[in-house]
């Protein structure tokens, strides 16, 4: 692979509308070599389009992407790119060891196709029909066609939707070597949690802006929250505690209360001040799917 202080990845005030619907809005951003960086934002937030600008699928209607400092179609015909897009790519009446020979034969620095079935743990299926896959066999098809080859980067679109766990780890696995070897991994997910687990590098979209970018931790850190929760004993005032100080949630489930909070010595301060007295009182900051949900709610607020 080649060794570049050029941007895997870059993004230069890159806009698309659809319409009166602007799908990606002046976005600029920068991946480096070696990166496994998540791309997360709730749906209608640009991610797809993102994606679709950066392989070169759409066009902006401003701004400039380049891969390795040249065009996407430039970087994708050198087979610097790997792709494993949601759906689609994958032809009938072809068996999966078909598929892959294929896809290997196009690659410019193509793997052996027995290396890239037992890569993507399909040479068990790789006589079986493409038609006749289960979704989860399906996505690991369509990541041995984008590991085909010694790709520079790997872009994957929801590449674990329909695996099952043992199988989501094995490829998570995967990925970290491909991540090791120096490659930069781009993916979309809705799984926060993996995410959380597997990215060293966050980024959120919201309408198609960059809300936030940074590892996990940072993210969590932005959401300027944490998690308070407890066991209350007899009847619970709901209107007392939604006057807490710094709350920004509460749920009440039975006689557990859970909070977050912007300040939680505050509030935790205030509940004592209530005469209250809980039990199992557990403190701590937010997981990345929280902290997801509270940027995302706040960004919501502001636009209104």
């Amino acid at each position: 692979m080649t060794t570049t202080t050029v941007p895997v990845v870059g993004f230069d005030q890159v806009s698309k509308s659809f319409g009166e619907v602007r799908a990606v809005d002046g976005l600029t951003l920068a991946l480096r070599p070696g990166e496994t960086v998540a791309l997360l934002g709730p749906n209608g937030a640009g991610k797809s389009t993102t994606l679709d600008l950066l392989l070169g699928l759409k066009h902006p209607d401003s701004g400039a992407v380049r891969l390795f400092g040249a065009t996407p179609r430039e970087a994708i015909v050198a087979g610097r790119v790997g792709a494993m897009l949601q759906s689609g790519g994958l032809m009938d009446e072809v068996t999966v060891a078909e598929l892959v020979r294929l896809a290997c034969a196009l690659h410019p620095k193509p793997y052996r196709p027995a290396d890239v079935l037992a890569r993507a743990g399909v040479t068990q299926i790789a006589d079986r029909k493409v038609d006749k896959l289960s979704g989860g066999q399906a996505q690991r098809v369509r990541f041995a066609l984008a590991t085909a080859g010694d790709s520079d980067l790997i872009v994957l679109d929801e590449p674990t939707t329909g695996m099952d766990v043992t199988t989501r780890q094995a490829f998570w696995a995967t990925m970290r070597e491909q991540a090791d070897q120096g490659r930069t991994v781009l993916f979309a997910t809705h799984y926060l949690e993996e995410a959380d687990a597997i990215a060293d590098r966050v980024l959120v979209l919201h309408r198609g802006r960059l809300l936030a970018d940074g590892t996990a931790a940072e993210i969590k850190a932005k959401a300027g929250a944490r998690r308070i929760a407890f066991d209350l004993e007899g009847g619970i005032d709901e209107a007392a505690l939604r006057a807490l100080p710094f709350l920004t949630t509460l749920d009440v489930s039975g006689r557990t209360v859970r909070i977050q909070s912007t300040d939680a010595d505050a509030t935790v301060h205030a509940v004592y001040g209530l005469g209250l007295y809980p039990h199992n009182l557990e403190v701590a900051g937010l997981g990345l799917e929280q902290a997801f949900v509270a940027l995302t709610t706040a960004e919501e607020a502001k636009s209104k």
